[in-house]
């Protein structure tokens, strides 16, 4: 769930069965031609790239009707033990919806417990990366005027080009968007453990590499060994309460977390002493770029592009610092420090809305719409006001009827999840943990991150990894200390971060 804009400094899924015949021919029928992805890593990638490789293979356009001819390309890469000797595969997931997922391994070089005993599969999605692309023709219903401003015109404005994002989205992305769902994906994901001749493989995935897995392990419970969900969306329930409770995540983390830290380091940043002073300099730039938008090299911010940097920002604690330079530069307090794909190059973007307005229901109207956004924008002013999932109110929904995730007959999942984060908040995590039988909750306290295991927390790695790799499956929920925020430049990153970073520099 990211934006283009400004890009370098924005941080930022049918009951019908699938048929058994035509799965059970197309397994045997197709082979991965895998090649070294790249034979020199670009600057800055860890010790071990070389050994990622890159293949893809194809799969039916509609699996409800895998017979008229019309295919898909997945891409795909795996990452193999320097043994040779895998114990097990597993399948990653980056989250968005709509992430692609083919750097992902690369980030588990430095988790040798994990990447010297599994073979690690990096998958690009239907709809995204270098599989298949829908696309949104570059259309962005979310940065084109100022939510905070309900004057009627702003509205007209707000509304009028959700409608249009809507109609951007399904008309550029043509038959194949309708067939972009959580449904059709899960499918091609089991088609791939097929291809590798694999009768079981493990799952980690990330937000809404969430919802997927236990997708995934509901249509097909009998294929998944072991299931790591980490930072969680309540994959029991519809899209829609999902992204109503971004406005209270994101404004937990950033009165809970940010805040207090800038103010910690007033030396640095010159923005306030305290919390409520930090909030009131966002506050006050905010409203002189409503005013006068600032023009820098990475691009032109206007009040909304600011939001857009401190929401991307509450993801990972590593991102803090960036933000809040660039805010105190914004705000005239700091010197500034200058610095300067796919087929499409929204097909991320364009695959997360087929997918969540696809999948379920969005229920509203623009009346709606407009009532809801008042509420929650003035509770949380930072990111109340937006609505990711404003197009789906527009949207001409397919025929998709998903199975209902319950947990019934899955292996044991694991579930991890920090108790601030913004993007997919505890509560659902909870309620999720509570409607899925057989899983396990990880709490990590006193942390906000979006995205725990990889990152540094040995309490987490260590539990991760002892069911992950050993087996180890934790007999009750379960808790662990979060990692203290860093001081301004002290490194640190985040692993899906990481991730994006290295899939930028390839040009993925």
């Amino acid at each position: 769930m990211h934006r283009r804009k400004v890009a370098t400094a924005l941080a930022v899924v049918t009951a019908t069965s699938l048929l058994i015949a035509p799965q059970a021919q197309a397994a045997p029928t197709q082979q991965i031609q895998w090649q070294k992805c790249f034979d020199t890593p670009p600057p800055g990638f860890p010790a071990g790239s070389e050994r990622l490789e890159c293949g893809s293979f194809t799969a039916p356009m509609d699996w409800n009707n895998p017979d008229n001819g019309k295919t898909i390309t997945i891409a795909v890469s795996r990452l193999k033990p320097l043994n040779g000797t895998a114990k097990s595969t597993v399948f990653t997931n980056p989250g968005g919806p709509g992430g692609p997922g083919r750097t992902l391994p690369i980030v588990y070089l430095d988790r040798p417990k994990l990447s010297e005993n599994a073979e690690i599969i990096g998958i690009d999605v239907r709809g995204t990366g270098a599989s298949s692309n829908v696309t949104c023709g570059n259309s962005n219903a979310d940065s084109t005027a100022d939510p905070r401003d309900r004057g009627k015109a702003n509205l007209d404005l707000i509304y009028g080009t959700m409608e249009l994002h809507a109609k951007f989205c399904q008309t550029k992305s043509g038959e194949f968007g309708r067939y972009v769902t959580t449904d059709q994906t899960v499918k091609d994901l089991d088609l791939l453990r097929q291809v590798l001749g694999k009768k079981k493989v493990s799952w980690l995935g990330y937000s809404g590499g969430s919802w997927m897995g236990a997708y995934y392990a509901t249509y097909f419970p009998k294929t998944l060994d072991r299931i790591v969900l980490d930072s969680n969306v309540d994959f029991t329930g519809p899209w829609q309460p999902i992204f109503d409770d971004w406005g209270m995540g994101f404004e937990r983390r950033f009165r809970v977390d940010f805040l207090p830290w800038v103010a910690k380091y007033d030396s640095v940043y010159h923005l306030g002493k305290t919390g409520e002073e930090v909030r009131q300099s966002y506050e006050r730039t905010r409203a002189k770029l409503g005013e006068q938008p600032v023009t820098r090299p990475e691009g032109t911010y206007y009040a909304v592009t600011l939001d857009f940097l401190l929401r991307g920002a509450m993801y990972s604690k590593d991102a803090f610092a960036g933000a809040a330079q660039t805010m105190a530069e914004l705000a005239g307090t700091a010197q500034p420090r200058l610095t300067a794909q796919a087929s499409y190059p929204d097909a991320q973007t364009g695959t997360a809305y087929s997918i969540i307005c696809n999948d379920t229901p969005y229920h509203g109207n623009r009346k709606f719409l407009e009532r809801e956004a008042a509420v929650n924008g003035a509770k949380w002013p930072l990111v109340g006001y937006t609505q990711i999932m404003g197009p789906c109110a527009f949207w001409d929904r397919p025929n998709v009827n998903l199975k209902h995730p319950n947990g019934v007959g899955v292996a044991p999942t694991l579930m991890v999840q920090s108790v601030r984060d913004p993007a997919t908040p505890l509560e659902g995590a909870q309620q999720a943990h509570k409607n899925f039988r057989n899983s396990v909750l990880l709490t990590v306290e006193d942390e906000g991150d979006h995205g725990i295991y990889g990152f540094g927390n040995k309490c987490v790695n260590d539990v991760v990894e002892g069911y992950l790799v050993d087996g180890v499956t934790p007999a009750k929920d379960l808790k662990c200390p979060g990692v203290p925020l860093p001081a301004p430049g002290e490194a640190a990153q985040n692993p899906l971060a990481k991730a994006r970073q290295l899939a930028t520099q390839l040009g993925w």
